[in-house]
């Protein structure tokens, strides 16, 4: 598979959309990337959890939201409940952190903002994560989820994820995206947030994106994905959604920064999504490092993008009734 985003012609894609920086989101990036860069690479591990729980704290609470602690199929979690929501409908967010950090409850605001932007309830699951439960716990865990929801009777499903969680939200959707043809329950529509499709790592951003990402290297990546593979092929489609059969699936939509070294990642996912068949679309925010939607309410391109994930899930959720 030819790698490298930049390796294609500009402009040829009808399913990429490219959005300019602005210098009011320069100035601001600017100012996270030097308080970034001392820590550049230096996440890694259970000690990380803490750190990383506490960026996620930063963002900003949404008005209107309130959050409830529950359990779904015995999985706990924490569910997202905006004032004015559709009560027939469900959201299953599955949050970031490189499947070792995170918690529901630290990802609230973030789930807040799109929930309230789609004005559904969500529900955010507290997965197994490794290295004490490897992969692939954290898959069967929100498959299970997905199934208990159905049993409980809800027939309007979509599923958004962000880094880590988008790779679980494209695995899931791999699994469940095809039941509406044998009479099962098949999500609406998923969004993926600067997924995590490709444990091999063979994504050219690595190497292109190296100098520009303010988060993430190369061997801090492969350090987690071997942890949480535990000696799985990394190119098993339950462990990197870029290596399964998409054909099929629901719409799906991706959002990413330009300056991630996980920047190739969703634009070989899209790309062979649209291949496929699939009804996908890829936006890439310039200037943006990863996880650029915690700016809500701070950064214009977050608010953008955040608006866009919550109208088109809105626009699943209502077409499914």
């Amino acid at each position: 598979m030819e790698n490298g985003i930049d390796k294609r012609p500009a402009g040829t894609e009808n399913w990429l959309g490219r959005h300019a920086l602005t210098a009011e989101d320069a100035a601001i990036t600017a100012a996270m990337r030097a308080a970034a860069a001392p820590t550049k690479g230096t996440l890694r591990g259970t000690a990380a959890r803490p750190i990383f729980d506490a960026i996620m704290e930063h963002v900003s609470a949404p008005e209107g939201v309130a959050f409830e602690q529950g359990t779904v199929a015995g999985i706990p979690g924490l569910w997202v409940l905006p004032e004015q929501s559709r009560q027939d409908a469900v959201l299953i967010h599955l949050h970031g952190g490189w499947f070792h950090w995170g918690t529901a409850w630290a990802f609230r605001n973030l789930v807040g903002h799109i929930a309230l932007g789609a004005k559904t309830r969500a529900f955010v699951p507290d997965y197994r994560l490794a290295p004490e439960q490897p992969f692939p716990a954290a898959v069967e865990d929100v498959q299970a989820c997905y199934r208990g929801l159905v049993e409980e009777g809800v027939r309007t499903i979509a599923l958004s994820g962000d880094s880590a969680g988008g790779n679980l939200a494209l695995v899931l959707l791999s699994l469940t995206g095809k039941q509406a043809s044998s009479g099962g329950v098949a999500p609406v529509g998923a969004v993926a947030l600067s997924p995590v499709t490709d444990l091999a790592l063979t994504g050219a951003s690595y190497e292109t994106r190296a100098e520009a990402d303010p988060y993430f290297v190369r061997s801090q990546a492969e350090e987690l994905a071997i942890s949480y593979l535990n000696g799985a092929d990394p190119k098993n489609p339950l462990a990197s959604p870029l290596y399964a059969d998409l054909a099929g699936l629901p719409p799906v939509r991706v959002h990413t920064g330009d300056d991630e070294v996980l920047l190739d990642d969703s634009y070989r996912y899209v790309e062979r999504a649209v291949a496929a068949g699939v009804d996908a679309r890829l936006d890439i925010w310039a200037g943006m490092p990863h996880g650029f939607v915690n700016g809500a309410g701070k950064l214009g391109a977050a608010d953008l993008a955040l608006d866009a994930i919550g109208a088109f899930l809105g626009e699943r959720l209502t077409a499914a009734r």
